[in-house]
């Protein structure tokens, strides 16, 4: 009895050390788009009042319609759709510093230059805006444009950050399965492994690591309990970012073969010892420094790999550790 107790003691740490891994991982990865919408939404009621205020500027200017037209023109060219690659900081800078000599040229205040740099306005627009307005008309003209542009990148940063929160929430409850029963049904692997990697993101990007998911297409489902797969992989996933160095990485796919389901967990760490290779699967026997585990996690694998009527084979080498998984598709 005191066995057994000692034993489910140990088991449960080991849960709970997990569980204090993932869930620290996860409140990193939810606070950086929720920091993002927070900063997004804090600036939007700026830029807002910078519209309004610019709005009443121009009705007070009585423009005409060439006027008008030439302002359409330059809004247009602020609202482009921006290049599929970013600029980078120096060409950012560059880009502010050109706009901030153009401004000066024309006796504006160059503070705005930072507001034009971050939409894609033409050099082209801004000469023919510089052409059909003039005097404190301009200034205005080209606030109440980088205003309205900012106002809807703000916009689209906060729906992409909502996005990412929202997309976050979908795979934990995914991963935990927490409103399903706890009975046998098809799996969809492709979405279990896919849930599985982006909960345990923010491990990898804290070591700069590459995760990819390569899976066949029409991937049959399997038969198993979907929590217990989730925690097949969120252990082998979970150990093989442990032992890859920063910047490596790890490839994750699933293939189908003989009615049965391969799923394979791939990395590129310093790899296991033959003498050690043997043991994984041992409870209580760990590779990892003490107080970093309990050393149950691959025996928590092996015994719920089996529950779901599968197998699990791992083979070795340095610079090459592969743990596939054979699961009955349905």
């Amino acid at each position: 009895d005191r066995a057994r107790l000692f034993n489910s003691t140990d088991l449960h740490n080991e849960k709970m050390i997990s569980l204090g891994k993932l869930s620290a991982g996860l409140a990193h990865e939810l606070n950086n788009p929720a920091s993002a919408i927070e900063r997004s939404a804090a600036l939007l009621a700026d830029r807002i009042e910078e519209t309004e205020n610019t709005t009443r500027a121009l009705d007070a200017a009585r423009l005409t319609n060439s006027q008008l037209a030439a302002i359409d023109a330059v809004r247009t060219s602020c609202l482009a759709q921006p290049p599929h690659t970013e600029r980078s900081a120096l060409e950012q800078m560059d880009r502010e510093d050109a706009l901030s000599e153009w401004l000066v040229r024309h006796g504006l205040d160059c503070s705005i230059a930072c507001l034009l740099a971050d939409t894609e306005v033409t050099f082209e627009a801004l000469d023919q805006i510089a052409a059909a307005v003039k005097g404190p008309p301009l200034e205005a003209v080209l606030r109440w444009a980088a205003a309205g542009c900012s106002v809807r990148r703000l916009a689209s940063a906060i729906q992409d950050a909502a996005m990412r929160v929202s997309g976050l929430v979908m795979a934990v409850k995914g991963f935990t399965q927490m409103d399903q029963a706890m009975v046998t049904k098809p799996v969809d692997v492709g979405k279990s492994l896919g849930d599985t990697v982006t909960v345990l993101q923010a491990k990898a990007r804290e070591k700069s690591l590459k995760v990819s998911v390569e899976l066949e297409s029409d991937l049959p489902n399997v038969r198993g309990f979907a929590a217990e797969l989730n925690q097949i992989w969120g252990n082998l996933i979970d150990n093989a970012l442990d032992v890859v160095p920063v910047g490596g990485s790890v490839k994750v796919s699933a293939n189908s073969c003989n009615q049965q389901v391969v799923v394979k967990i791939i990395d590129n760490g310093t790899g296991i010892s033959e003498q050690d290779i043997a043991r994984i699967f041992d409870p209580f026997f760990s590779t990892k420094p003490q107080g970093l585990g309990m050393g149950l996690g691959l025996d928590i694998v092996h015994r719920l790999v089996r529950h779901n009527e599968g197998s699990i084979d791992v083979e070795s080498r340095p610079g090459h550790t592969e743990f596939r998984v054979t699961l009955p598709a349905v």
